[in-house]
């Protein structure tokens, strides 16, 4: 299995492939996946009967607070990986180079980061506790999947390269320090 996945991740794919297979996907995180953590959301908040998180319109600015500036991290991460890595978030693509350039100079997981703090936007964009808590169950099993699996994928794919970078980046909270 370990043989098989090394294999495929070293296949390199040319950005026509890769804008290809990525474009499909974009629907799914703009659209679908924040359209579930709403309704999820809804069904939670009618369950336990929560209010509303805050007033309106109170809670606009909040969440384009969140939404802006982290949907841009995750946009950034996923241009570096296709430019400087040559590869997509996709595991089926997986990026030819390690990515040690700011945003992942930053933390190590900056489209995670860029893509919670999107999702809770839209949490307290449709002022629901209930989505709060699917965004943070989601948040909870994705970063599950990413220590337990997609670190040693890097670990085996790029070494004492990448176990450097791991002892010296931060795992999801960014630290902005000056860059060389």
């Amino acid at each position: 299995m370990k043989k098989k996945l090394l294999e495929r991740a070293s296949h390199e794919y040319s950005p026509n492939q890769r804008a290809v297979f990525l474009l499909p996907l974009a629907p799914v995180f703009l659209i679908l996946l924040p359209y579930l953590v709403v309704i999820w959301g809804a069904k939670i908040d009618a369950g336990v009967q929560l209010a509303p998180m805050l007033p309106a319109p109170f809670h606009i600015p909040l969440a384009l607070l969140l939404m802006l500036p982290s949907g841009l991290f995750a946009i950034w991460s996923i241009y570096a990986q296709f430019t400087i890595g040559r590869g997509t978030p996709v595991p089926l693509m997986a990026t030819q180079k390690l990515i040690i350039q700011p945003p992942f100079s930053y933390c190590r997981n900056p489209m995670v980061l860029g893509t919670i703090g999107m999702y809770l936007g839209v949490a307290v964009l449709f002022r629901s506790w209930g989505s709060v808590v699917v965004v943070l169950l989601g948040a909870a099993a994705l970063l599950t999947y990413v220590k337990l699996v997609e670190e040693k994928e890097m670990a085996a794919r790029f070494g004492e390269e990448y176990l450097e970078y791991k002892r010296q980046t931060p795992f999801l909270i960014p630290r902005f320090k000056k860059q060389l």
